[in-house]
């Protein structure tokens, strides 16, 4: 129960503070048992940043961990500022963040490296929030590069995965096993119709990736691909007083150099994390309308403003690869599939994405928990990215409409996942230019018409052959 009550078809209950409107559990929502559970589990993947911390920032695990603790500061942000998304890492941004800091020495200059990207990431959040020119400059972009930015991070995260030395070579089954079954639940046409048919399969689709994610650390401790965990009782200890040498206080700020190169980064991430809000927007459309008891607002320009205080924050106390998004997609969706069955279901879509990050903060304090999963950390990003792949890729080809542009989008994402955002941006913007861009006068002609025509085809084929 909470103490304030939504009239039907109204907002919900907020207490408005400037461009914000906070809601607290048990105050304006009720808590939810069923994302309490999911949180639970899925906590370990904000957990499994660690890894990445420790490789490519050279943090103790101790010191990492207390870094993820201030992303689940972050994580708990939008939603009390008034944002109905379940907030995520900007994820298919990850392997050109990590081929960005992978050119510094791990330590005090990868860190400046990182601090600079998330400084210039927070700019164009606060900037275009506030002067509200998001969509505009997304729209500057034409779709095949788009499209190429989404390969290109698709392609970079699953090769990370898959290539020689990477997570698959060293735990192929738990891996293999893992991805296979949370993909089928997340995007088989046949768990769907299983989904219209029984109840059981309803309810294992409502937790997402936790049942893939369990499956793939049953496999691998069984077979020993990942050591047994020592697991420990109590409150876990992150290093709060020992992070503070890893912070940019004491190993300094960047340089206009640093910031300089990381705009090409920074501009990629902020368009996949545009295409995030698009995709929140679009998951809560699809439910909206069975919900006549809630109105929703998704506010662009305040979603924009809050995920760049998250930036800032972790700018400021804990740079991390994942940089700060809008959206866990896994989470959204599954928590938006709940909220469609009425307010028995979930009271609101703010309960629910509320809920889920405030258990998933908590958790990262139950010692039994961290200590059970710390040894299977890896597996949970691996499978995250893996994931995260197969959306790129699918959701990238869906943006170009013929041949050419998909030349272009295919090209320029192998440069960008193998040479890294500069290069990427660099080629995609040459290809565009002298393959797929075509005159006023050109469009207006040809109105309608498609560069690859099967009639330009076979003209040219007809006149070949009379040569």
């Amino acid at each position: 129960m909470s103490l304030m009550n939504r009239k039907y078809g109204e907002e919900h209950p907020y207490w408005a503070a400037g461009p914000f409107k906070i809601r607290l559990p048990f105050i304006h929502y009720r808590w939810e048992s069923a994302e309490t559970i999911q949180a639970l589990i899925m906590f370990v993947v904000a957990m499994a940043m660690i890894p990445l911390l420790e490789k490519y920032l050279a943090l103790p695990y101790e010191v990492a961990l207390a870094f993820v603790v201030v992303c689940g500061i972050g994580f708990m942000l939008p939603n009390l500022l008034g944002s109905p998304f379940v907030p995520g890492w900007i994820t298919p941004a990850i392997p050109v963040v990590l081929l960005f800091i992978g050119q510094f020495e791990p330590g005090p200059e990868a860190i400046r490296a990182l601090v600079g990207l998330q400084l210039v990431m927070t700019f164009i959040f606060f900037f275009l929030g506030i002067t509200r020119l998001g969509t505009k400059l997304v729209n500057l972009f034409p779709s095949s590069m788009k499209a190429g930015i989404l390969i290109g991070a698709g392609i970079a995260a699953i090769t990370g995965e898959i290539a020689e030395g990477g997570r698959l070579a060293n735990t192929p089954w738990a891996l293999s096993i893992g991805f296979a079954v949370t993909a089928y639940m997340l995007f088989s046409l046949s768990f769907r119709d299983l989904i219209e048919k029984h109840r059981w399969a309803k309810i294992i689709s409502s937790y997402g990736m936790v049942p893939g994610t369990l499956v793939a650390m049953g496999i691998g401790w069984m077979i020993s691909e990942y050591p047994l965990p020592a697991v420990e009782f109590g409150l876990s200890s992150p290093a709060f007083a020992e992070m503070w040498n890893y912070l940019p206080f004491t190993v300094g700020f960047p340089g206009l150099d640093i910031l300089w190169m990381a705009i090409p980064t920074a501009i990629i991430a902020y368009i996949i994390a545009f295409g995030d809000i698009i995709v929140g927007q679009s998951l809560l459309a699809r439910v909206d309308h069975l919900r006549p008891d809630e109105k929703i607002e998704v506010n662009v320009d305040r979603v924009h403003i809050i995920t760049g205080i998250r930036n800032l924050l972790h700018s400021l106390f804990a740079p991390y690869p994942g940089l700060a998004g809008p959206l866990f997609t896994g989470a959204m969706a599954t928590i938006a599939e709940r909220y469609r069955y009425g307010r028995s279901a979930m009271d609101t879509i703010y309960s629910g994405a509320g809920v889920f990050w405030i258990v998933g903060f908590l958790a990262l304090f139950l010692l039994p928990l961290v200590t059970l999963f710390k040894p299977v950390l890896p597996i949970a990003l691996s499978i995250t990215l893996l994931i995260t792949g197969y959306l790129c890729i699918s959701v990238g080809v869906e943006q170009v409409k013929n041949a050419t542009a998909m030349g272009v989008a295919g090209t320029m994402g192998v440069v960008l996942a193998v040479y890294g955002a500069t290069w990427g941006l660099g080629v995609g913007i040459v290809l565009y230019l002298i393959i797929e861009k075509r005159s006023k006068k050109a469009l207006a002609e040809h109105v309608g018409e498609e560069p690859e025509e099967p009639i330009h085809i076979e003209e040219k084929a007809a006149d070949f052959g009379n040569t």
